[in-house]
């Protein structure tokens, strides 16, 4: 053996590779493609993400669902992380993003796989299922519904429309992440909040940390009122629910989803599980260890 090929065996291998695809009016999207495990030939996952977030918030939950012999795609939705802005924000709704992810789908040749939707990525996931009903085979919501609490939209909504903030050091954007999100992680430690910070900051080339995503995503949300009646997602629900296993992972502090929106959801559901995790809002990362034994106990029970 070479000396530089020893080199290459110790270097790890990525975990995911960058995938781009292109939507139909033009843009330009990213995904993160996490391979399999050698094993059985499985359905793929697609995770999606929330309203402000992208890609990293499923950093450490991509590698072990790609464990259970499943590959693993993680978009950037329109106008966050390393995906294209739109330049018309009146384009940042459900409904387009939902068409990306057909677009995306269409790209990388996948037919069928199991959504896990984190807020905005599960009621993509509900639309999905009207748009195309043979793709979805299952679905994990994660902290979310067809009915969304006024009290959380709008706090959703303040903090996404603040201008956005930019900072010099990790430091001072981690202390900016503690305080937008103490709420939903009272337990986090400053570590914590660091690697949070990590994943929804991203550094300019004149070195300065900006949020990861178009400050002007919220502007079609703050064009209908933000009010939890303004969304009719009950006929979106129905159609993914129906026929389908669905796993619902609720924080059990959520101000988004509240207790008696789940127990609805459950009623509406011909197949049903779900799992509360203990000190945590909205919404759960899905470490937490509560809700990768669910994840996994649901993914393993699925073709």
């Amino acid at each position: 053996m070479h000396h530089s090929d020893r080199g290459l065996l110790l270097r790890k291998p990525p975990a995911y590779q960058d995938r781009w695809w292109s939507t139909d009016d033009g843009l330009r999207l990213y995904a993160r493609d996490y391979p399999a495990s050698p094993g059985r030939v499985r359905l793929p996952v697609i995770c999606l993400h929330g309203l402000t977030r992208n890609s990293a918030d499923f950093e450490d939950v991509a590698p072990y669902i790609a464990a259970l012999d499943r590959r693993v795609i993680v978009p950037d939705i329109r106008g966050r992380g390393l995906s294209e802005k739109d330049q018309d924000p009146m384009n940042y709704h459900i409904w387009t993003y939902a068409r990306d992810i057909l677009d995306l789908c269409d790209s990388m040749g996948i037919g069928q796989a199991i959504f896990v939707g984190t807020s905005m990525g599960g009621l993509i996931t509900m639309v999905l299922s009207t748009l195309r009903p043979t793709l979805i085979k299952a679905a994990v919501l994660n902290d979310v519904g067809p009915v969304l609490s006024s009290k959380g939209l709008a706090r959703i909504s303040s903090y996404a429309s603040q201008a956005h903030q930019v900072f010099k050091n990790w430091h001072d954007a981690a202390v900016y992440i503690a305080e937008a999100n103490r709420v939903a992680f009272p337990n986090y430690s400053p570590s914590d909040w660091q690697k949070f910070a990590k994943r929804v900051f991203i550094k300019g080339r004149d070195g300065l940390l900006r949020l990861a995503y178009d400050p002007r995503i919220t502007e079609a949300f703050k064009s209908v009122t933000v009010t939890s009646s303004t969304y009719d997602m009950a006929p979106c629900y129905m159609s993914l629910a129906t026929g389908r296993r669905i796993l619902l992972v609720r924080g059990a502090l959520s101000d988004l989803l509240e207790d008696t929106e789940a127990q609805a959801m459950e009623a509406m559901s011909s197949d049903f599980s779900r799992v509360d995790i203990d000190y945590v809002g909205h919404a759960p990362m899905l470490t937490e260890p509560t809700a990768r034994a669910a994840i996994t106990d649901f993914l393993e029970s699925q073709g």
